[in-house]
């Protein structure tokens, strides 16, 4: 049996040297230097989920050709299929899944969107009836700023309208 040797191990001796993508990527996209104990247990554990699944299949596909079949590439094309559909199966069901949790996310960011759409319209209806009443307001106290003969007494004259006051 060949051995395999880590190349990944030799550039984490040797230091920042990296190659590949990874070299030219921006500091925040690029792979971390070294996983984390539970990570590396993780991934390990992958792998070794990956090695058993090839393992079983190509030990079936062996002892399916040492018994001979007849047919020549007709059973290892069908076998090939089955394999293909075994192994993306699970992958299609992952796909589905997130693409209808995509959705659902897109309806509600559409509901969210229309809601804050109304808002919105609520605040500039409510703010142009405020400057509305501000102007009123203003334009009141301007005219009673203005009016003449402003007294506090209750024996002053009543003030003349404009109209019947002498320019002067």
């Amino acid at each position: 049996m060949t051995a395999i040797r880590s190349d990944r191990g030799d550039a984490e001796k040797s230091g920042t040297e990296t190659s590949g993508p990874d070299k030219y990527a921006p500091p925040d996209r690029r792979a971390p230097d070294k996983l984390g104990e539970i990570d590396q247990a993780a991934a390990n554990a992958f792998e070794g989920e990956i090695r058993e699944f090839v393992r079983r299949d190509v030990a079936f596909l062996r002892r399916q050709r040492s018994e001979g079949d007849t047919n020549g590439e007709q059973p290892v094309a069908e076998n090939l299929n089955a394999l293909i559909r075994r192994v993306s199966g699970a992958s299609m069901e992952e796909i589905d899944r997130v693409i209808n949790e995509l959705q659902t996310v897109r309806d509600m960011l559409h509901k969210e969107g229309d809601r804050v759409s109304r808002e919105i319209a609520g605040y500039a209806s409510l703010s142009h009836a405020a400057m509305t009443a501000m102007k009123v307001i203003g334009d009141s106290i301007t005219q009673w700023k203005s009016a003449p003969g402003k007294s506090t007494s209750a024996a002053a004259p009543a003030p003349t309208p404009r109209s019947e006051r002498t320019p002067g």
